[in-house]
């Protein structure tokens, strides 16, 4: 389940954002923790997985697009099962806008709305 981040979730956000190698610095870590609390064109959510968090969703929100700009899972949860649970329920979020990746969640981002295809028309998406 996603949670919209809150200022009592702060350390659990910045134990999982410190996964990702860009942020292992706190001072950028906390730069980017302020930005999605502060800026209204980015939020910040974590995933739940039963009663514990392990997932942390950064986006940034557009007219037309939602653009995964962080995504980070506990070691234990970083398969694409655990991802893709999470992008559907961010797609329910935003029914209405295009998902997209930042460069290193391209690919995933891809997989993902090739696996959505296929499971929404039970078709095969291959030969196009």
């Amino acid at each position: 389940m996603l949670v919209k981040y809150k200022n009592d979730y702060e350390k659990i956000a910045m134990g999982l954002l410190s996964f990702i190698p860009d942020l292992k610095d706190v001072g950028h870590l906390k730069t980017e923790l302020k930005m999605y609390t502060e800026d209204d064109s980015h939020a910040l959510y974590l995933y739940k997985h039963t009663n514990d968090f392990v997932g942390v969703v950064g986006i940034e929100l557009s007219a037309d697009f939602v653009l995964v700009r962080h995504l980070s899972f506990s070691p234990n949860f970083r398969d694409q099962a655990t991802a893709f649970a999470a992008l559907t329920e961010l797609t329910e979020l935003f029914p209405n806008k295009k998902l997209m990746g930042a460069l290193e969640h391209a690919p995933l981002i891809a997989a993902f709305n090739k696996f959505r295809k296929e499971d929404d028309h039970g078709t095969d998406t291959r030969a196009e």
